[in-house]
């Protein structure tokens, strides 16, 4: 069960949830990058690397029965701010044909590197499944 917490009088929230609570068996994806299931780049393009990592949680979440509903909150780790605010339409898209109409609490944080020099993205998730 996964109930979305929205304050009253706060303004809606786009694109992710001001909080989850849910119960069950707790499933924890480490940072994910654009890289395939062979630590191949396909692409240095933000959008294109995010569709990647996000193909490669769904991947990690089956191996534990998951699915992308069973998402409680995503963690981002970005090199550039700037580059991820010009790639929300595409992202959005990304994430909506991966992930679908489902908006977990989301953390977004810049960061000054990430270990893998090609990758442009990181994204860690935490899963719950009823």
């Amino acid at each position: 069960m996964m109930e979305f917490l929205h304050p009253p009088g706060w303004p809606r929230a786009r694109g992710y949830s001001n909080g989850v609570a849910a119960s069950g068996r707790t499933v924890f994806v480490s940072g994910m990058i654009g890289w395939d299931a062979h630590g191949v780049f396909h692409t240095d393009d933000f959008a294109g690397q995010v569709r990647q990592a996000l193909e490669n949680i769904v991947a990690v979440l089956a191996e534990a029965g998951a699915r992308p509903e069973h998402i409680a909150r995503m963690t981002w780790y970005v090199l550039d701010t700037a580059e991820y605010v010009a790639a929300y339409k595409a992202v959005g898209a990304a994430y909506r044909d991966i992930i679908g109409a489902h908006y977990p609490a989301m953390t977004a944080v810049q960061v000054a590197g990430l270990v893998e020099a090609r990758a442009r993205v990181e994204i860690e998730v935490t899963a719950v499944v009823p």
